[in-house]
């Protein structure tokens, strides 16, 4: 947005200055990710800057290594299976949820946003105890449960907040005319809901993705995922592909981000559309 022509001087000084302010905040808070991507294009085992050379190595390490690419498969099988479960509990809470008859909407709303508020660490000590209990330790299936605890809450919120705009004379008006409730949801609700239903999966995928605390309390050694393969990486040893991992997630989680972004542009649109 530009300076309003009609602004005064005193005006014009503080958007600038309001601008600069908030560029030097968003400088400092992303500093430590642009420092961290230089370094994993360094020639030598160590961090350092300047760099001495420049080489591939620990990509191609990242990339070749056996115990990298395990850990990179287990969290996308992971991710996967949590994106799924986590997007199709969230739409159908939401989809509840958005009825103005619903009983105790704002008690429910809250206990399943909960695993939101709660600090993480407290969650995984809880599901160490109760997933011990069960048998679910050292486990796939425990982790995936675990995983979609954590990522249904941002497919309800982003499904609801798609569903606040939506016309729910269309699905009346659908079932007047015979059409059954499964038709009804894929063929009137899912294709208006869908920009909303696409960003909390990639929320809810990038959330399983990127978790590490709950991995540390409830996988095993054949649950290794990524981030806990970075994390037992610095506490044992400091190696560079740390820093080609990281990389590579940082450019992952800004094409993530990009989507979700032009994701909630077409759903304005589309309920622009239909106002």
């Amino acid at each position: 947005m530009a300076v309003p022509a009609y602004a005064t001087p005193v005006e014009r000084a503080w958007y600038y200055i309001f601008r600069a302010f908030c560029g030097a905040v968003l400088l400092f808070l992303i500093a430590p990710i642009l420092v961290i991507m230089p370094l994993s294009f360094n020639s030598e085992p160590y961090f350092t800057y300047p760099l001495p050379g420049i080489s591939l190595r620990w990509y191609e390490e990242f990339f070749t290594s056996e115990r990298w690419q395990s850990a990179l498969q287990n969290s996308i099988i992971v991710a996967v299976s949590t994106t799924i479960l986590a997007t199709a509990l969230g739409t159908l809470a939401a989809l509840g949820l958005s009825r103005s008859n619903f009983p105790a909407r704002s008690a429910v709303m809250s206990i399943l946003i909960s695993p939101m508020i709660v600090p993480v660490v407290i969650t995984a000590v809880g599901m160490y105890f109760f997933y011990n209990d069960i048998g679910l330790i050292n486990s796939y299936p425990g982790l995936i449960l675990a995983h979609t605890t954590l990522a249904t809450p941002f497919v309800v919120i982003v499904v609801t907040a798609t569903l606040m705009g939506f016309d729910h004379t269309l699905t009346r008006a659908a079932s007047g005319l015979g059409a059954k409730p499964w038709t009804v949801f894929f063929k009137v609700i899912m294709p208006l809901i869908l920009p909303g239903l696409i960003s909390g999966a990639l929320f809810a995928f990038v959330t399983s993705f990127d978790e590490v605390v709950v991995v540390l309390f409830i996988a095993g050694p054949e649950q290794r995922t990524l981030p806990k393969q970075m994390f037992s990486g610095i506490r044992e040893m400091i190696s560079p592909t740390i820093t080609a991992a990281a990389t590579l997630l940082i450019l992952f989680a800004v094409v993530m981000l990009t989507t979700i972004e032009l994701l909630r542009r077409r759903s304005e649109r589309l309920r622009g559309i239909r106002n």
